[in-house]
């Protein structure tokens, strides 16, 4: 007799939307983290689970609507969550696409959302969207599985869900609890992950001969104890609060457990290793005896991390270095010190960032360095005040974003929502419909351009270029000069 499968986890696709023809070779492909969360938590309740990762295995809506009918689970769960976790929204495009689909080829399937952006907004996503069913208010871990365990809808603690032509939003869930981590959230569930589709981004497999796969991504901890009004992390750790910054709550896995997650994958053959923690490099006892425990094993892992550049201390290279963490990703953000501290980013006044890039290298440690045009207080002086210090660090590799009101974040709260972009994928940084937003002396048009420019002249400056080649060989070479001949096309600049 068929087992009746409980939940039916979905990783939408909206690469070609968000990254344009980046997405053919350029984009990565990461895993679902919290798909493989998700599940391992509902199996350790006892219920079953499968997953269709839509991106990973370029999977169409009609092929994903065919498997899912076949598979007739009792609850279809949209985990929505992008690459970086303040991007989530940009990945609802084929999300609701999707689930319009299911709906319409079966109008009795049951159909939850859960990431970021719903979160932020459960009301106005149920209402917006009559092919979603549920959402969860929060991380949505309890109340994923106190929704498969009962039909009781308002008996399931951060459910919201449409009755009729209301929606009822029950009180808050709770978040799993930093004691509870290792129990309820019993690490990712690689078993249903094509492990074998992922690859990671270009630059960081340069320490790595060039080769993307295979490739795996893990949390050590959740959530940021930080409040930087740009971002939304931390809105899926809310209860009562009304945005992310109010709930900055961090939370870890013991590092004992993380290096039980890393024996698997090891003995599965992955090399590249992407810590996709908002903050790796935070808690010297969390993140040094990981490195330490990697050392003692020997493994031989590509290690991608986050730190910000007030977290980075001299003594914590050696350590990191030895055990794989061959690139580190630093918010800088932005060269201005008045810019830096309107976003809650005060803590670099006493920095020296220059001096800190440098100890860095000297580590052997590949960097890749964030920036951000458009923050509230940016001017064209002090955006290119920022480009300059990205080309006078000259880091390995160098991201430019725009700034966005992500659904959730300070900066949303206290913008106007004619400002805010129309569509999902306008929230992406590489969209066509990307949507900017204004600071305070810039049109987000100015904000765009100067974006992608900057992007360009970083990434073909002849000093940028020779240090690549120098360091990676001619194959990385001639990859970033290839990158830079993808032209992306703007709405907004009137492509």
């Amino acid at each position: 007799m068929k087992t009746k499968l409980d939940v039916l986890f979905i990783n939408p696709s909206s690469a070609e939307a968000n990254y344009q023809d980046l997405s053919i070779n350029y984009s990565a492909a990461e895993p679902p983290i919290w798909i493989g969360l998700l599940a391992s938590h509902v199996k350790s309740k006892g219920f079953t689970a499968e997953v269709i990762d839509c991106e990973a295995l370029h999977m169409d809506d009609t092929t994903a609507t065919y498997h899912a009918a076949r598979m007739e689970p009792r609850l279809i769960c949209f985990v929505i969550y992008g690459q970086h976790p303040s991007a989530s929204i940009q990945n609802m495009t084929g999300a609701v696409r999707l689930a319009e689909k299911m709906k319409e080829q079966n109008s009795n399937c049951k159909i939850m959302f859960i990431g970021g952006c719903v979160a932020a907004h459960p009301i106005d996503i149920l209402q917006k969207h009559r092919c979603i069913d549920f959402v969860a208010q929060n991380e949505g871990v309890y109340t994923l599985s106190a929704l498969l365990a009962t039909s009781e809808l308002t008996k399931v603690p951060g459910l919201a869900f449409r009755y009729l032509d209301n929606i009822v939003t029950n009180h808050p869930s709770d978040i799993v609890s930093n004691e509870l981590m290792n129990k309820d959230l019993p690490g990712i569930d690689w078993d249903i992950l094509p492990l074998s589709e992922y690859r990671t981004s270009l630059w960081h497999a340069l320490s790595n001969n060039n080769e993307r796969q295979p490739f795996a991504s893990i949390y050590t901890s959740l959530g940021c104890p930080y409040k930087c009004s740009f971002c939304c992390i931390n809105i899926i750790n809310r209860t009562y609060n009304a945005v992310a910054n109010e709930s900055n709550i961090y939370r870890r896995w013991s590092p004992e457990f993380i290096l039980l997650q890393l024996d698997k994958l090891a003995t599965i053959g992955v090399v590249n290793l992407k810590i996709a923690d908002e903050l790796f490099v935070l808690n010297p006892n969390h993140f040094l005896k990981i490195c330490e425990g990697i050392i003692a094993r020997g493994y031989k892992f590509n290690i991608w991390c986050y730190a910000r550049i007030d977290t980075i201390k001299p003594e914590y290279l050696a350590t990191m270095k030895k055990a794989g963490v061959n690139w580190l990703a630093l918010g800088i953000e932005s060269a201005n010190k008045k810019v830096r501290s309107d976003v809650t980013k005060g803590k670099f006044e006493d920095v020296d960032i220059d001096n800190i890039i440098a100890t860095i290298k000297l580590a052997d440690i590949n960097i890749i360095a964030n920036y951000i045009f458009g923050l509230p207080e940016d001017t064209l002086e002090t955006m290119q005040e920022t480009l300059d210090l990205a080309i006078r660090l000259n880091t390995e590799e160098a991201n430019f974003y725009c700034a966005m009101a992500y659904p959730g974040s300070q900066l949303e709260y206290e913008t106007k929502y004619q400002l805010l972009p129309k569509t999902y994928s306008g929230y992406s940084q590489h969209s066509y419909d990307c949507q900017p937003l204004p600071s305070k002396y810039l049109f987000a048009d100015e904000v765009l351009r100067f974006r992608d420019n900057a992007w360009m002249k970083y990434h073909t400056n002849p000093i940028y270029l020779e240090m690549i080649k120098s360091k990676f060989g001619e194959e990385a070479y001639q990859r970033t000069l290839d990158s830079t001949k993808i032209k992306l096309k703007r709405k907004l600049l009137g492509d």
